[in-house]
């Protein structure tokens, strides 16, 4: 897979917060240490699971910088810069570059709805243009049950055209594998990325360059198995085992509001419960939910721990 700009497994990083629902930078450098020794290449930090868009530009900039200050190394960092005005984005890309970071994650302006791939060209163009770096990497972010703005393959095609050493994939949540496929056959070299964790073995099995998951702040060795053996037959009991503790800790979390479910199942297996806070709108799991998901992890646990 060394034809891709970025490969491998990539956590889409959840952010911990201290009692007063500021970011626990402590909590987040650990949080990270640990996935990375559990098998992840790298952090997607900032994302959609991260919470990114209830957090300031202010406070994102903090994040990434303590994260570097803990002793992650830059290149094992890919936060999420896409805002939903272009001189925000190019604010927060050019951040991540003063610090080395030349890797991100990047929505499309999120906020006005229909707008045509040419409105979207021009918003991408216009940011690496005013980014004005020849080391930045952009992954493309297609989440359009959250965005409202799809990415089509045309788009795609055009900026791979017009930017070749700079787009250089896609982190496609929308959980349509066709779409996947399809980016695989029209754009190769170009990383495309599951954004759901069952997809990572399929996506591999078609040429795919990896993922970029929630789960993976709860399974991330299992990911690394199914990234590293997943087209290779001899493993597959290996990887048919990983599979299963995928789908299962992904199925759990799906039963509830996800991130919240997310944080709250991170909470439980490190014996933190400060994780359980999420930020407004979004609510933490009540008591009972939070003791319903506790009993059925403790299963989990004892069957795919």
């Amino acid at each position: 897979m060394s034809q891709f700009a970025i490969t491998g497994v990539y956590s889409a990083a959840a952010t911990p917060l201290n009692a007063d629902y500021s970011p626990d930078l402590g909590l987040f450098a650990d949080h990270c240490k640990h996935l990375i020794a559990d098998g992840c290449h790298g952090i997607a930090l900032l994302g959609t699971t991260g919470e990114a868009n209830s957090f300031s530009i202010g406070e994102r900039k903090t994040i990434l910088e303590s994260a570097l200050k803990s002793g992650l190394t830059p290149d094992q960092l890919m936060p999420g810069t896409g805002l939903a005005s272009v001189p925000d984005t190019i604010e927060l890309t050019r951040h991540a570059l003063s610090l080395g970071v030349t890797k991100v994650v990047m929505l499309p302006p999120f906020y006005y709805k229909s707008v045509t791939d040419e409105g979207l060209f021009s918003a991408y163009a216009q940011i690496i243009e005013g980014v004005k770096d020849d080391r930045l990497k952009v992954i493309l972010y297609h989440i359009p049950q959250m965005s409202g703005v799809p990415l089509t393959l045309d788009l795609i095609e055009r900026l791979i055209k017009a930017f070749p050493n700079t787009v250089v994939g896609i982190k496609d949540s929308a959980g349509q594998f066709d779409n996947m496929q399809a980016m695989v056959s029209a754009f190769p070299g170009f990383s495309v990325l599951a954004g759901a964790d069952p997809l990572l073995l399929p996506l591999i099995q078609a040429g795919g360059a990896g993922c970029i998951t929630a789960t993976s702040n709860l399974v991330a060795r299992s990911l690394h198995t199914v990234f590293e053996h997943g087209a290779d037959a001899s493993k597959s009991a290996e990887v048919e085992k990983a599979q299963a503790r995928i789908m299962a800790y992904r199925t759990l979390s799906n039963d509830y509001t996800q991130i919240p479910a997310i944080k709250a199942m991170i909470g439980i297996q490190s014996k933190t419960p400060s994780w359980s806070r999420v930020r407004a709108p979004m609510l933490a799991l009540d008591e009972a939910k939070l003791a319903d998901l506790a009993t059925k992890f403790a299963a989990l646990e004892a069957i795919h721990g």
